[in-house]
């Protein structure tokens, strides 16, 4: 049997009376919303219960005032179309629970200040793990989205792996009772033995999720605002793959294959991107000594070799960004993943004279939005995570 995760290890009180009571306080929003024996019949105008409708009401304010507080509750209720009354118990809720705080505003002029309402980053905490082969990175955010901690460490056993990382990075954190859970992001999760991990890892509630989800939760939760026509972020690591967001939603497609980008054969040599534009292939093009400076520090110069790879990946990049862009018109499309900064930034101008090459593609494509850099190191894959408990028992699901 694997050994459970010991929270006494990480903090002394965490099965305290205190603890227990703080626990019970963070989960009330979610079982808030969960339907109990005999409640009445769902809301036949907008499918849910009177319970499920408060939770979603609760759910919507946090994120409102997350997302752009410190706000009065004249500012909530013209975002949320909830009355005077409404706004007010919410907030009352949400201040028992630790998630928010209130202070004045100042202003100009004579007259009563208004009360505005900002977020608490100390009111929750989440932990967030990525898989990558036999190593993995994790993350500890708060409620404002802040990475607090990180780690990053070998593992030989995935269950056993996050479990070890999850009591290192919590190891001298004073704020165990506010922890939500551990998201874990993966290539392909159907590899992982969930029973197995959720067994280690209890009493902590886990998540699993596609990484290229995850990274496409990061930037529409903290990096760019969701465009018009939603996003398209393209990860470069061992293998090329791509996260859309579409109204809000992260994409899967049919047995969640989406983005499976890294399969299609392109260029005129026609052959899998993979094998052109992954982590692998421009770390062959490295000398001994660049592999080492990249292992050790991330960084790799464009030598003309480096160069080589970057053209050569540009172009077969641009096949793979035109079919994806021509059926589903993302409004912006972000590249990011394990490479460096500075080779992102040439890849993307390079892929832009590439488009403009009407000797090799015969034709425009104005149908492309801008390509920019992802907003987080490694496509923010461990970020994104780590906001899976948030959405269980805090925020708005991206799903619903």
């Amino acid at each position: 049997m694997p050994a459970k995760l010991d929270l006494r290890l990480q903090a002394p009180h965490s099965r305290s009376k205190e603890w227990r009571q703080r626990r019970r306080s963070l989960v009330r929003i979610r079982r808030r919303g969960e339907r109990q024996p005999g409640a009445p019949d769902a809301d036949r105008k907008s499918g849910r219960a009177p319970s499920q409708i408060g939770d979603h009401n609760l759910r919507v304010t946090l994120e409102a005032i997350r997302r752009d507080g410190p706000l009065t509750r004249l500012e909530l209720g013209s975002r949320s179309g909830l009355t005077g009354p409404g706004i007010t118990n919410i907030l009352r809720r949400l201040g028992d629970d630790g998630l928010i705080t209130a202070r004045k505003r100042l202003e100009g002029g004579s007259g009563q200040p208004s009360t505005e309402f900002a977020i608490n980053a100390d009111g929750a905490y989440s932990v967030g793990v990525r898989l990558r082969g036999e190593t993995a990175d994790a993350v500890l955010i708060d409620l404002a989205g802040k990475v607090r901690q990180n780690r990053s460490f070998q593992i030989e056993d995935p269950a056993e792996g996050i479990a070890d990382a999850l009591r290192s990075i919590t190891a001298d954190f004073g704020h165990v009772g506010r922890l939500l859970g551990v998201g874990v992001a993966a290539e392909d999760p159907s590899t992982l033995d969930l029973q197995r991990l959720e067994r280690t890892l209890d009493p902590m509630k886990s998540f699993v999720e596609r990484d290229s989800v995850t990274a496409i939760l990061a930037e529409r939760t903290f990096g760019v605002s969701p465009a018009e026509g939603g996003l398209m972020l393209i990860i470069i690591d061992d293998h090329v793959r791509a996260g859309f967001l579409f109204r809000g939603a992260p994409f899967g497609g049919v047995r969640k294959r989406a983005g499976a980008i890294g399969l299609m054969r392109t260029g005129a040599d026609h052959v899998p991107l993979d094998s052109i534009a992954s982590l692998k292939v421009l770390l062959q093009a490295l000398t001994p000594e660049e592999r080492e400076i990249f292992a050790r520090c991330g960084a790799v110069e464009i030598t003309p070799s480096v160069w080589s790879w970057i053209r050569n990946a540009a172009g077969h990049l641009v096949d793979a960004i035109v079919a994806s862009a021509g059926f589903l018109a993302p409004g912006a499309i972000l590249i990011g993943g394990d490479l460096p900064a500075n080779l992102i930034e040439a890849l993307i101008v390079e892929i832009a004279v590439e488009r403009g090459d009407t000797a090799v593609r015969p034709f425009i494509s104005p149908w492309i939005s801008a390509i920019r850099p992802a907003t987080f190191p490694g496509a923010g894959i461990a970020i994104g995570a780590a906001l899976l408990p948030f959405f269980d028992a805090l925020l708005p699901s991206p799903t619903s």
